[in-house]
């Protein structure tokens, strides 16, 4: 999805698009698999406004994902909201500032993981069009729960037999000897 600079008029611009489920799916199972498969495709709402040499980027998304429950493995759907704000600044004004320098050489701004917090909500672009494509991924990775479970008071499954825990109690003791130390349970004192 590109946005044209130009299309932004100074009222701002409001956009509603689809995210297909496959660029869902490729954002999911990308570099490394979230576990999280997409069950519809989603709608981007985006708002542009102009401020101060930049754009203005609030978004919001609701995606439905799928996975299956961390505790007991069953089928569970997901919704996922998202939304976000980012100031999209012009990749020649970042390296204009890049260059000005507060006494820093440039080596200590070439560090990894070296940023300012001033510079967390800001994101390059080329400064005549935005590939909402990389935005819209990055806000989904990021708003992915560590985990997703069928419901919060979910049993699990057993560790001896493997029957959920869920659906009938399986009786197996869940008090498990170390084989290790079994024969010593013999010895009589």
């Amino acid at each position: 999805m590109q946005v044209s600079i130009e299309e932004i008029r100074e009222g701002g611009l409001t956009r509603t698009e689809t995210v297909s489920q496959a660029l869902l799916e490729q954002v999911l199972s990308g570099d490394r698999d979230t576990g999280f498969r997409a069950a519809t495709p989603a709608t981007l709402t985006a708002t542009f406004q102009k401020v101060s040499g930049g754009v203005l980027l609030h978004g919001e998304l609701t995606a439905e994902l799928q996975s299956a429950c961390k505790r007991c493995l069953a089928d569970v759907t997901v919704k996922l909201p998202v939304e976000f704000t980012l100031n999209l600044v012009p990749e020649k004004t970042l390296k204009a500032e890049a260059g000005s320098g507060e006494g820093d050489d440039d080596e200590a701004g070439e560090q990894a993981g070296s940023f300012e917090m001033t510079d967390a909500d800001r994101e390059p672009f080329n400064g005549k069009t935005i590939d909402l494509d990389p935005i819209v991924r990055e806000q989904v990775l990021l708003a992915l729960p560590m985990h997703a479970v069928c419901k919060e008071d979910c049993k699990g499954m057993c560790g001896v037999c493997g029957q959920n825990l869920n659906e009938k109690a399986c009786g197996c003791q869940t008090k498990v000897v170390d084989p290790r130390l079994a024969a010593l349970k013999d010895i009589k004192l």
